[in-house]
Formats: C-alpha cells, structure tokens, sequence
C-alpha cells in the first residue's frame, strides 16, 4: 500500500501538489464543467486544515511545449478560490525566479497555482532537470492527479525522485475502488465495454475475462466483434485488423465460462448529425446505414443482464451520445443502474461525463476521474504516477 496524505507530516511545511484541472473551457474561457476541481477538495482542504502552505500544479489541454493563452489555468485559479472561499494566487509560468519568490513569501494557509505545466516541453518528457526544479518549491509532494498517473512525467514521476511523496484522497479512493474491483469483487461481476475503439479495450477485456461473469458491449466498438460474428455491419466504424482478435476473445470469454452480449437490434442513420433521420434495424445493418446505438431489444436484453450484478464496472458510452437521437441507450442503462443495489464503478472520460449530464452521480459507487488511468489500471498495469510514490 502506498502512503498517503494522512501519512505525511506536511503541518508548517510547503506541499507541492498536483491536481488534475484539466477542465473543458468555453470559447470565452469559461469552465463549463469544475468535476475535477471539485474533485480535487478534499485533499486541498485536508492541507490547509494542517495549516500548510500548498503549491498545486496541473497541465490543461495539449499545449505542446508552447505558452498558449487560451489553455492558461487561470479560469481554474478563480473557480477554486470561489469554492475554498479564500484568494488563490495564480502565477505566470510554473518556473521561473518569480515564483521562487512568491513561495518563499508564503504563509500557512496560503494557496498558489502554478502556470499551466505542459507550456514546457520538459514536463511531458520527464525531464529530470525541469522536475527538480518544480520540486525546489515543497518539502513535500502529494499526488491527486489520477487523470494523469499513467503518464510519466514531471509532475507526476519525475518529482517523486526528489521529494518525500504520497497519494492524495481522490487518488487513494480510486486506487481502492479498482483495486476492490480486480482483487475481490462481489459477483455476479458484470462489466460494460462501450466507446468507439476495440484496440483500447482488448487488454481489459483480456484481463477481466478471469474475474467478470458477463460482458456487454456496446458503442463502435461493437460492430468489429458484430462482424467476427458475420454480421452485416453497413457503413459502421469498423476496425478490420482487429476482427480476428474479437473472435479470438469470443472463444476466450467460452473459456472462461464469461456470456459476452452484442447489440441484437441498431439506432441506424445515414449521417452522424443532431438531426438525422433514424430507424431501428433488426440484427443485420443495411449498406450505407450507420449503427449509432443500441436498439429498444437490446436496452431490454442489457437491463436483463444487469438486473442481480452485484458489481458493474461501466466504461465507454454505448451510442453516439453527444447528438439526442443516438443517447437512448446509454441513458436507459444509466437509469436502471442507478437503481440497483450493487457496487458501481464508473470508469472516467465519456462515461464519467454523460452520468454527469444525467445527473445520476449520486447514484454510483464511485465515478473516476480518469479515462485512461482507469482503462490501464483495468488491464492490470502499474500507473507510474502511483508506482513511484513511497510505501507506507
């Protein structure tokens, strides 16, 4: 088990932490959803409780190496001060002689956001000088950005060379609710695969197929297992490299003694648009006609599957959820989990943003905040950004 905030003797001292602000923006730079801000409370409030001093840092967007203003973090700056109620001082760059200053002229209880991490190239190559200068500013760094424990980085991996380090609390629930999940789950287990790539997904399937009782899929992805299975797929996304490799985890799922179920009925259109025209077509998908969620038959059969899981890990949307006439099924399934009585593991991303829509959050068990931290801790990979911090 690794340390984790509660471990670490951070009273008087400066902490160096990093959050996960990597928060949707508007065209006026306007955050339009704070879920990983809010997130990231109760590890923020915990250290300034200590009193501590508290250094957070996190990147925004794929800036690339470059100081781009509209992926400044400072709408992030404003919306956390606005929840701890107390000034949050963001500064211009995340190194520089200036900040040296301003945290050394810190107090207890003081908060200061660093610039946007990757307007430096040297974040997201781990390079060690850049990491040791980020770690010059604590004494001791937690690490509460799960979104970004699959990478190493600077931020991430790089500082924990230099620094006592830990988990914050959000990193520590997830690690503790996926955990749960790979080593002790209640069954029947039955996990929901959706989204739009079957490549993201073999390793979990693979890896899941010895601890899971059932496998629903649906999504894009469904279509290349669809067609493993010979059936006409239209002009669906379809990844033909990958059709031999379903039919190899259909026999694996045989094996294991797993039901794997496919969409039986389709959503179909001929243009993926908010107002394309619609039918639901049987099995088969016409030529020219697009799948873009699961039909009525399938919704039924899915909530059948479901109906005495006692676990369910849910990860990947199963239609075209961001355009009304493809978001029944993902909104169907979403309602009747969260009427069930069991442990509901949500994995991050798309998933994590349509039960956010729907307003059923507080009917899960724990919702990530990452995407693709959940889907590599799921393929029972070790996250650097974990890997790396102390032992308790």
């Amino acid at each position: 088990m690794k340390k984790t905030v509660k471990d670490m003797d951070i009273r008087g001292k400066r902490v160096l932490e990093r959050v996960d602000f990597n928060v949707p923006l508007d065209e006026k730079g306007r955050i339009t959803d704070d879920t990983r801000i809010r997130a990231a409370l109760p590890t923020i409030q915990y250290i300034l409780k200590a009193p501590a001093k508290l250094i957070l840092m996190s990147h925004l967007g794929r800036p690339k190496g470059e100081a781009i203003p509209a992926m400044s973090l400072a709408p992030c700056a404003k919306r956390l001060s606005e929840l701890l109620r107390r000034p949050v001082k963001m500064m211009k760059d995340c190194v520089s002689s200036d900040v040296e200053k301003e945290v050394a002229s810190m107090k207890d209880g003081d908060v200061i956001l660093l610039e946007n991490l990757r307007f430096h190239k040297e974040e997201t190559k781990n390079n060690p000088e850049f990491a040791k200068k980020l770690a010059s500013l604590g004494e001791v760094f937690i690490n509460d950005a799960f979104g970004t424990c699959h990478r190493a980085h600077a931020s991430t991996e790089g500082v924990t060379k230099f620094l006592p380090s830990a988990m914050g609390l959000l990193v520590e629930k997830e690690v503790e609710y996926f955990d749960k999940i790979l080593t002790s789950p209640e069954k029947p287990f039955v996990l929901i695969l959706g989204g739009a790539k079957v490549s993201d997904k073999i390793a979990v399937i693979e890896n899941m197929l010895p601890k899971i009782d059932s496998l629903l899929i649906g999504g894009a992805m469904a279509y290349t297992f669809l067609k493993s299975r010979l059936k006409g797929v239209g002009s669906s996304k379809l990844e033909e490299d990958n059709v031999e490799v379903a039919a190899e985890l259909f026999s694996k799922a045989r094996e294991s003694n797993v039901s794997i179920f496919l969409p039986e009925d389709h959503v179909i259109a001929k243009t993926i648009t908010p107002d394309a025209r619609t039918k639901v077509a049987k099995e088969h998908i016409p030529d020219g006609w697009i799948g873009l969620d699961i039909g009525p038959r399938t919704i039924k059969k899915f909530k059948e599957a479901l109906k005495d899981a006692k676990t369910i890990l849910w990860n990947g949307p199963l239609g075209y959820f961001e355009f009304k006439p493809f978001r029944r099924g993902t909104t169907e399934i979403a309602k009747f989990i969260a009427r069930l009585d069991a442990v509901k593991v949500i994995g991050g991303g798309d998933t994590a943003a349509a039960i956010n829509e729907l307003k059923l959050g507080p009917k899960m068990s724990h919702i990530s905040t990452g995407g693709g931290a959940s889907l590599e801790y799921l393929e029972g990979k070790g996250l650097p950004g974990i890997t790396a911090l102390e032992d308790k």
